[in-house]
């Protein structure tokens, strides 16, 4: 039987378009750091707060099921 799947994996399955700031910080991340997103997101497809659906873009939203959705 496989195993349930991980909160933490399915929280991160955002879209490959979905991008911040931190998208082009290219440093191996290290869990004993907090966090420090801007909280700032936006499409690559329209270089706006919103996808090209006129939903939000956000890592909660930008998820399997959205019809602009591009995984990772």
């Amino acid at each position: 039987m496989p195993e349930p799947l991980n909160e933490n994996i399915i929280s991160h399955a955002t879209c490959r378009c979905l991008h911040s700031k931190e998208t082009f910080i290219h440093a191996e991340p290290d869990p004993r750091i907090p966090s420090m997103s801007s909280g700032i997101h936006w499409c690559v497809h329209t270089h706006t707060c919103l996808g090209p659906d006129g939903q939000i873009a956000e890592p909660e939203s930008c998820k399997p099921g959205r019809s602009c959705y591009d995984p990772l």
